[in-house]
């Protein structure tokens, strides 16, 4: 990886450690004294960030529309700006119409200015080439729970959550920002000509049109990051009370727990360093196997196995939230990568938002046998993946990247 575009990974990885520790990662350690102060009960935080996670996937295509034309550079810059304003809007909530209306605000910031956005900009910068820079940029923000929650927690202790949220603000405007601006300008692209155009004024503008998606690959892909997401977001937000329930202490419950992440770190760079050499489907493939395996020993062997468990959902999980990136850009090209990649990533952002939710009620109903359900789901998506043919030879722009 040459120096320059070192630097646009350190950069973005920065920004994006940034923008996830302050959005994502925030409710689970404000929530709490978010809820006592404004006058609400906890689940309605979680309900309006359930909220903005609709939001977010609904801005998602229009987001990467907005690259694919013009680049990551400008719309990272805005959302800087958007998740500053959400942060403040958060910081002046009074009531549960403010704070529903700040997370919808974050949901915007959120939809078109995390990893999806972040993907868009490097593919629309390096083409087929920009495996490489999004797994280093996940490498980075992979650290984003473990810098935002000690952070969170230490401003809310000294300035209490608003000025947690007031802190956070002002680190988008004075950091964030400026990271997002050092990222290199792409060419603007024109908008495609309209359909009823004649053909002399096809010929008059040569914009690179997305190429053809297999509708069925594009759909068991959707499916794919549907399952995954759900599964992954319902672990992070379960973990905890689920190893309570196969008999884990609670001390060793939270150990446990802290393996996924430094597992996750771990996962990213066996992608980094041998499966980058093989097609990105067989590293999702390699990857969808884990959790299954991991949460079916946990299911039938219990707490003696609860270490392996989270290392095996986090070195899958890793994999799999770069796939995410590489996947699409391995199939179906780069030529509309950004848009594509909000609508791929649509159904998956849905799913996440109902994902807390779902899997709490049947930790409840259930307990440990809930793991069932996830295994059943992982499985799907294994299968799924082995239904997508791999391209004979990788789809490129016929444009030259900036």
């Amino acid at each position: 990886m040459g120096a320059a575009r070192l630097h646009v990974v350190t950069t973005l990885g920065t920004a994006q450690t940034l923008a996830w520790a302050s959005s994502y990662y925030l409710p689970a350690v404000l929530a709490r004294p978010m809820a006592a102060d404004v006058g609400v009960a906890e689940p309605t935080v979680f309900a309006a960030f359930s909220a903005a996670l609709v939001v977010s996937a609904l801005i998602g295509p229009q987001a990467g529309r907005s690259i694919d034309r013009w680049g990551g550079r400008p719309v990272l810059m805005a959302t800087s700006g958007a998740f500053a304003l959400g942060l403040a809007l958060l910081a002046l909530a009074s009531g549960p119409f403010s704070l529903f209306a700040a997370w919808l605000v974050m949901g915007v910031a959120m939809g078109s200015g995390l990893y999806e956005a972040a993907f868009a900009g490097l593919v629309r910068l390096y083409g087929h080439e920009a495996r490489g820079a999004i797994t280093g940029i996940t490498l980075i923000a992979g650290f984003a729970s473990t810098v935002g929650w000690p952070l969170s927690a230490a401003l809310e202790h000294a300035f209490g959550w608003r000025g947690a949220c007031w802190a956070w603000a002002g680190l988008h405007l004075m950091v964030g920002l400026p990271l997002n601006a050092w990222v290199p300008r792409a060419e603007a692209r024109p908008a495609p000509p309209p359909r009823a155009a004649s053909n002399a004024s096809h010929a008059a503008a040569p914009v690179a049109e997305s190429p053809v998606v297999p509708w069925r690959s594009a759909v068991l892909l959707a499916w794919v990051f549907a399952v995954t997401l759900f599964i992954s977001t319902a672990m992070a937000a379960h973990l905890p009370h689920l190893l309570d329930a196969v008999g884990s202490a609670p001390g060793a419950a939270i150990a446990i727990g802290a393996l996924v992440g430094p597992a996750q770190v771990a996962g990213r760079l066996l992608e980094f360093g041998l499966l980058r050499q093989m097609h990105p489907l067989i590293s999702a493939r390699a990857a969808a196997v884990m959790h299954p395996l991991g949460a079916g020993l946990l299911a039938v062997l219990g707490a003696p196995v609860a270490a392996v468990f989270a290392l095996l959902h986090g070195a899958g999980n890793g994999i799999l939230t770069i796939t995410k990136g590489t996947l699409p850009l391995a199939l179906f090209g780069s030529a509309g990568y950004g848009q594509r990649q909000g609508l791929l990533m649509l159904p998956a952002r849905l799913g996440q938002a109902l994902s807390p939710w779902l899997f709490g009620l049947l930790l409840v109903r259930f307990g440990a046998a809930a793991l069932w359900f996830s295994v059943a789901l992982a499985l799907s998506a294994l299968a799924a993946l082995l239904l997508i043919p791999a391209p004979e030879a990788p789809h490129e722009s016929p444009h030259r990247h900036t």
